[in-house]
């Protein structure tokens, strides 16, 4: 290798040389930028080692980046998910205290003749007998029910209470088999007798004479008879009517407008003494059974 100073000159010789070109070298490039476009070509040519060299260190940091997000993202989803799942679940319960709410407000709406005093009621227990429509309901002697007490809910009648607790009441709902009910025919005010068939969704009219004026599709109404159900309460519509002459009665099918197995609300009435408080003593019937042929 060469030297850079001939042999021959001195040490302090050589320092002023080189201090000499070093001013006149910075005193160009600062003043007259005579080495920008000498720089401007080595930066081009040194730019590929920076950008290898810098390689390594950007991988590890974008690898190092897209773990931490990735990591993030699972943990926010994973928040998300909960959220979400808590969201639905009170979802869930607005929908059915929007159902409930629903059931109440048409309950309450429904056709009950102003001066009656009146009580709503939640069913606690159905009976599980398949043959025995009677449902348990939260009201007793406490609230002043009644044996024999009308039952209904906001399409029609629904029953009457059987027995009496101090807590809670039984319902003998009139589909069961040992119900029946005095009606009459909304359009023509033919007096009826409607009887339980054990089935949620007919029961019969029973000694129907063959002349009777009764058509499919006849509104039936409480006649108001017997004491036990008010006056012009819905009923039941006519479903088929088979009037046979070799037979001595009509074979009458009604479908009750309660849709008994979906019970949920009912509303008690007291339409003999409207007045009447839930602390007050039954009435004199109190002891009146539900029989065949009474409401």
């Amino acid at each position: 290798m060469n030297p850079i100073f001939v042999e021959g000159f001195s040490s302090h010789r050589r320092m002023f040389l080189a201090l000499v070109l070093s001013g006149a070298f910075m005193y160009c490039d600062h003043k007259l930028e005579s080495f920008e476009v000498a720089r401007g070509f080595m930066q081009s040519l040194v730019s590929p080692l920076q950008y290898l060299a810098n390689a390594p260190k950007q991988f590890l940091d974008s690898t190092a980046e897209n773990l931490v997000s990735r990591k993030q993202l699972m943990t926010e989803n994973q928040r998300y998910q909960v959220s979400e799942l808590k969201l639905k679940e009170k979802l869930l319960q607005m929908d059915i205290l929007k159902q409930e709410n629903d059931r109440l407000r048409n309950l309450l709406a429904s056709p009950v003749r102003q001066d009656y005093k009146k009580m709503v009621a939640e069913i606690q227990a159905v009976d599980s007998d398949p043959y025995s429509h009677q449902v348990v309901i939260n009201r007793g002697l406490d609230d002043g029910l009644y044996e024999g007490q009308p039952v209904v809910d906001d399409h029609g009648v629904a029953g009457q209470i059987l027995h009496v607790g101090v807590n809670n009441s039984r319902v003998l709902l009139l589909t069961d088999i040992s119900h029946a009910i005095p009606l009459r025919i909304h359009r023509n005010g033919i007096r009826l007798i409607g009887k339980g068939t054990g089935s949620v969704n007919h029961m019969e009219v029973i000694h129907v004479p063959l002349s009777t004026d009764i058509q499919e599709g006849d509104l039936l109404v409480t006649s108001g008879l017997g004491g036990k159900f008010p006056e012009g309460y819905p009923v039941a519509t006519v479903t088929q009517v088979s009037a046979n002459s070799f037979r001595e009665f009509a074979q009458v099918t009604i479908k009750p407008l309660v849709k008994i197995d979906r019970l949920r609300y009912l509303l008690l009435l007291w339409p003999d003494k409207p007045s009447l408080e839930p602390s007050s003593s039954a009435p004199e019937d109190q002891d009146t059974k539900p029989q065949e042929g009474q409401g």
